[in-house]
């Protein structure tokens, strides 16, 4: 390289430098004034991320923006540089899938994860070309037509359903690059799992909804019988009564259900930390229902191993699994007239089994799949006969999620079920 090639481009870096930590307080700032608006509520932390991603690209544009005009880039070796190169070197090293366009929707550059997301997409390709997305198409021709940043939400069915957001954002930079006064930010974010969630939210609420206001409307017609038509009628107030206790054990039994549910999805990612011994808690549980195997006439054997089976457990929630599990047997399996729960030790391998089987009607293999969905029922009619809330064995599902077990279901018509609890060995002393 020539000397004074050597000279414009040494007198470039120490500008490029300098205007470089000019920036870095601008970014300094940014962060702090969007942790402000983020902690203050005034904006989502999402927002306030994209915001800053933004002002963050803008001010390493603007930086490089103030070079002498018609003064090529150049790179280490000296070779001059598209017009471009800036941008392409800012977006492509960002986490999130941004894509830079000019006015017209041309790729101008793409970040990694934009490619992963659209593999057509290409730099100098009309962004229509690549994202056949109508809805971001228009969004782009909104932000160019008022310069204001543009927000869609779309889904796409194929090859899997999967929800998307995009935010386009115009940004006038201070000065021209590459004969640019102004560019355009596309940044996509998959909400597949926010939406599930929101859909799950509602299908909950719906179900919670349902449950809770059956046995309401019962209590409210009795009590307006019993103020009316039965108000001098002792048997009959009698038999109201019986049914609307009835009904109000299981208004509470369901909000009892539906609150253990929310304490346990609340620290559903700290496993406990307490060592608990398997067999003291199945046979406190086996010999709490005895009375209700008793009324129903069913046989219960327990076989229990001779050694100790410890596991990291909190001792409540692990009674509260085998009690669900245990009346499920003695209620839903009654026809078959006996219940075998065996607690063993896996044979070559560090975890602990405790199977519950009945021998009453079992389940098709259609319903396996969905048994600890909230509020899922074989049959409704009878679940709600038994007393049930159609929450048990999502709680055994959540309950055995944080102590990093897991259920295994085995059934089929006429031949009983079998609920397999399986838990790691805690090997501490």
């Amino acid at each position: 390289m020539a000397p004074e090639d050597q000279r414009r481009t040494h007198d470039r870096t120490v500008s490029w430098l300098g205007r470089l930590k000019r920036a870095r307080f601008v970014l300094i700032a940014g962060a702090l004034v969007f942790l402000a608006l983020d902690l203050m509520g005034a904006l989502s932390a999402l927002q306030a991320a994209i915001a800053f991603v933004i002002i963050g690209v803008v001010a390493l544009i603007d930086a490089h923006a103030g070079e002498a005009p018609g003064v090529p880039a150049l790179s280490p070796e000296g070779k001059p540089l598209p017009p471009d190169w800036l941008v392409e070197a800012v977006v492509s090293g960002l986490p999130d899938a941004v894509i830079a366009l000019d006015r017209r929707g041309v790729v101008l550059a793409l970040s990694a994860s934009a490619r992963e997301k659209a593999p057509t997409l290409a730099r100098n390709m009309p962004l229509s070309f690549a994202l056949r997305i109508p809805e971001i198409t228009e969004a782009v021709r909104r932000a160019v037509a008022t310069g204001e940043m543009q927000h869609v939400e779309f889904r796409e069915k194929v090859p899997a359903e999967r929800w998307s957001e995009a935010f386009v954002a115009p940004v006038a930079l201070a000065a021209a690059v590459a004969g640019r006064r102004e560019l355009f930010f596309v940044t996509l974010h998959d909400i597949t799992r926010i939406k599930q969630v929101e859909e799950m939210r509602a299908d909950f609420v719906a179900n919670a909804s349902h449950e809770l206001r059956t046995p309401l409307a019962s209590l409210s017609g009795f009590i307006e019988t019993l103020q009316g038509p039965a108000r001098n009628d002792p048997q009959a107030r009698e038999r109201f009564l019986d049914i609307m206790k009835a009904q109000a054990n299981r208004m509470a039994r369901l909000i009892d259900d539906l609150l253990s549910l929310s304490r346990i999805e609340l620290k559903a990612h700290v496993q406990p930390e307490h060592q608990v011994d398997l067999a003291p808690i199945v046979r406190q549980v086996t010999d709490g229902l005895q009375t209700l195997a008793r009324d129903r006439g069913v046989e219960v054997k327990i076989a229990l191993p001779p050694e100790a089976l410890f596991v990291r457990g909190d001792r409540d929630e692990l009674i509260r699994v085998f009690e669900n599990l245990i009346e499920n047997a003695l209620k839903y399996g009654a026809a078959g007239k006996r219940v075998d729960i065996a607690l063993a030790r896996e044979a070559g391998d560090n975890e602990a089994t405790v199977a519950v089987r009945d021998y009453g009607p079992g389940i098709a293999p259609e319903h396996l799949p969905r048994l600890t969905e909230r509020f899922y029922r074989v049959d409704v009619t009878e679940s709600r006969a038994q007393g049930g809330t159609g929450l048990g064995l999502a709680l055994v599902k959540h309950i055995l999620h944080r102590h990093r077990g897991r259920l295994t279901i085995d059934s089929a018509p006429g031949k009983g079920a079998t609920f397999t609890v399986r838990l790691s060995l805690d090997q501490r002393k």
